[in-house]
């Protein structure tokens, strides 16, 4: 017997952060959750890209969002932080890498 996946499945171009992406993610949200700098997140898995936000509150704009867009994989790399502002502080294709931005930020936080 075989089984087909749904129709909508690898079709419908939702992107998602998988386990190990999210766990480097949310290691460096509980130490600048831990240093008293960050209070909340949101996730959004969209067509085309996924999105980490990070708040001080959360009715306010987010400090940071961690994007993954695998159409740029090839590129510029597929995952990216962005300030406030929009402005992008880091790009790459080693997620790793891109987070580091964050963490000089935890540094001089604990300091």
């Amino acid at each position: 017997m075989n089984i087909a996946p749904p129709p909508s499945f690898g079709t419908s171009g939702q992107v998602a952060f998988n386990r190990g992406e999210l766990g480097m993610i949310l290691s460096v949200y509980g130490r600048m959750v831990a240093a008293g700098e960050w209070r909340d997140y949101g996730i959004s898995c969209l067509r085309g890209v996924a999105v980490f936000s990070v708040f001080r509150r959360s009715a306010e704009c987010p400090l940071y969002r961690i994007e993954k867009r695998p159409a740029l994989r090839n590129r510029q790399g597929m995952y990216t932080v962005l300030g406030m502002d929009g402005q992008v502080l880091r790009r790459g294709s080693d997620l790793k890498t891109v987070l580091r931005v964050l963490e000089r930020k935890l540094i001089r936080a604990v300091k």
